[in-house]
């Protein structure tokens, strides 16, 4: 029975708004995420961080999922490893930039990511940008400077790895958009993780840290499941948005790190707070309105 104008209009009003719902909840779970990372003490470095992340995850997917769908056969295997390569490099140059440079820094240097989306999206995968919508982006950007108080501060390679991670972070969301039409959010987190893990493995094996401690384990689960949990629906978010506009959306992580801070860890909210989350959310307003 062909569907009316009607239940038409409630259909694709529907699909557009999964696309939002999906990247707050994606970035709600990030956000939680780096509440745990911060719990971890002192004596986990940073590969360990990143074997509990990632070859962690891909063992969780490989028991949830394998049964189901065989995740070592891709239909574009060369993307989807390109697209491994990619977010393991931008993952490694944003921790590597938070060692190197004040939290505020590296988070503003990283969160510029959408933009660098919204250059390799038209110009890899023909995804077409507006000026209200590169305004809208703008406006974003200009918030996350506020709500930090941005100064560039910090070694100068510090400053490099944060755009490193920015650029590598913004091709990878335009390649997490184009292989959605064709490959689940399984099988696009399951290569990012067996990759990372290949990266990270030797130098996690030259001196591993392993927990202890049953706060410890509760930790890594915590992390297991938020990153799990995070990155499949950041990859499901991205079949109903276009790559920019998902990292648009997946600022307002900046918004919950804040409130969770506040909440938890007895953090003021200042005015930069307030300007800062009003331009972030008001951004993204502003470009929901337009495309209503």
């Amino acid at each position: 029975m062909t569907p009316t104008m009607t239940e038409r209009k409630i259909i694709v009003s529907h699909a557009i708004a999964k696309g939002p719902m999906f990247m707050f909840g994606s970035a709600f779970l990030f956000a939680i995420l780096g509440l745990l990372i911060k719990m971890m003490g002192p004596d986990y470095r940073v590969w360990d961080i990143a074997m509990y992340r990632l070859g962690g995850g891909g063992i969780v997917l490989l028991a949830l999922f394998g049964w189901k769908q065989n995740l070592f056969k891709p239909q574009n295997p060369k993307l989807i490893i390109i697209r491994g390569m990619t977010g393991t490099i931008a993952f490694l140059a944003l921790v590597t930039a938070i060692r190197n440079l004040p939290f505020s820094t590296a988070m503003v240097f990283f969160y510029s990511f959408p933009a660098f989306a919204a250059i390799f999206a038209p110009l890899l995968f023909g995804e077409r940008i507006t000026l209200y919508e590169i305004v809208c982006l703008i406006a974003a950007l200009i918030g996350i400077g506020v709500l930090f108080d941005f100064h560039i501060q910090g070694t100068l390679f510090g400053q490099f790895m944060g755009v490193v991670g920015a650029i590598f972070a913004g091709l990878t969301v335009s390649m997490i958009k184009k292989l959605r039409p064709t490959h689940s959010s399984v099988i696009i987190y399951f290569y990012f993780c067996l990759i990372g893990t290949v990266v990270c493995f030797w130098p996690y094996m030259s001196a591993p840290r392993i927990p202890t401690a049953a706060s410890d384990w509760l930790i890594v689960a915590g992390i297991l499941i938020t990153s799990v949990g995070a990155q499949l629906l950041m990859n499901m978010g991205f079949r109903y948005c276009k790559s920019w506009e998902g990292g648009l959306f997946m600022t307002s992580e900046l918004i919950f790190s804040t409130v969770i801070g506040i909440l938890f860890l007895g953090e003021i909210a200042s005015w930069r707070f307030w300007i800062g989350g009003l331009l972030i959310f008001g951004s993204v307003a502003a470009f929901k309105l337009q495309h209503r």
